[in-house]
């Protein structure tokens, strides 16, 4: 039984690398999925990104000496204990979140048992390398930290649903139609870039995790907020995550008179509130995906002014 025990340590060294690692390609889109968790305050979104990417590290490098090696595993159980708790957090609140472990991935990770159960896993292991006294390496802890692995990849697997495509956007907001707004704000004088319309609501998680690529979104275009709720607790929403800057457009019935589902959703409009491109924006990736989309249209709006 020591032996099963003390050859999780391999394991938990290539998580945590690898989870960095894909933090740190991305540390703005891993921030905003930690604000998206809803747990935190905005404005400490930043430092509490940066502070999960340095405890992994040094989590990993105390993890390989084994005189360090319970120092390294005690760190990294309070992390995977911290992941779990905020994931059940997510799941008792109904939100959809990406869980982020792994970075802010191209594909949509939401939050699920799936994703508690593989957190509980590596906080079994980390809590199995506390227990048992450290040992130098050998083939047999290489072996079993490759079944530990195997399963952390069955748990990821199992009963995943593939990301559905993208939808195509209604037939009112393809490109050439009208942009139904209450209020288009006067741009700015000289910007003739084009017009991001970002549809949020203050109780939605993944508008909230978005919130950060939406205000990144300003180096290639205008970009304003639009909401159905009530003014204030939009705007208190907003300041709460440190986007309070950007322009507010409150319209209930943007919704309904576009046929839009539901929020993150965005459209991008040239100067005369006409469609280039619109879709629904769950994750970062797609968002860039639909600002790409508007080099098709370039024709229509005046090349974009520097941010």
């Amino acid at each position: 039984m020591t032996v099963v025990a003390a050859a999780a340590y391999p394991a938990l060294i290539g998580v945590l690398l690898v989870a960095m690692a894909g933090k740190a390609r991305n540390v703005r889109g891993f921030a905003a999925i930690v604000d998206g968790y809803r747990i935190l305050p905005g404005r400490l979104a930043t430092p509490a990104a940066i502070a999960v990417l340095a405890a992994e590290a040094t989590a990993a490098v105390l993890l390989i000496p084994p005189g360090t090696r319970r120092w390294g595993a005690t760190l990294a159980a309070a992390l995977f204990a911290a992941f779990l708790v905020a994931m059940v957090s997510v799941l008792r609140r109904d939100l959809r979140v990406d869980c982020g472990c792994f970075g802010s991935a191209k594909r949509s990770n939401p939050v699920s048992r799936r994703t508690v159960a593989r957190a509980g896993l590596l906080l079994l292991l980390a809590v199995m390398t506390v227990a048992v006294p450290p040992a130098g390496f050998s083939v047999t802890h290489l072996g079993l930290s490759g079944l530990y692995l195997c399963l952390l990849v069955a748990i990821s697997r199992f009963r995943r649903r593939p990301v559905p495509p993208e939808s195509p956007p209604p037939a009112g907001l393809r490109p050439g139609a009208r942009f139904r707004v209450a209020t288009t704000p006067a741009p700015l004088t000289g910007d003739t870039r084009p017009t991001l319309y970002a549809l949020i609501s203050p109780s939605c998680g993944t508008c909230t995790a978005m919130l950060r690529a939406f205000a990144a979104a300003r180096a290639k275009a205008r970009v304003v907020m639009v909401s159905a709720a009530e003014e204030r607790p939009v705007r208190e929403h907003l300041a709460a995550h440190g986007v309070a800057d950007l322009p507010l457009v409150i319209d209930p019935d943007v919704y309904e008179a576009n046929d839009i589902a539901w929020p993150p959703f965005a459209v991008i409009t040239d100067a005369e509130g006409t469609v280039l491109a619109a879709g629904g924006t769950d994750t970062p990736q797609r968002l860039d995906t639909l600002l790409s989309r508007v080099t098709s249209y370039r024709g229509r709006v005046s090349p974009g002014a520097p941010a």
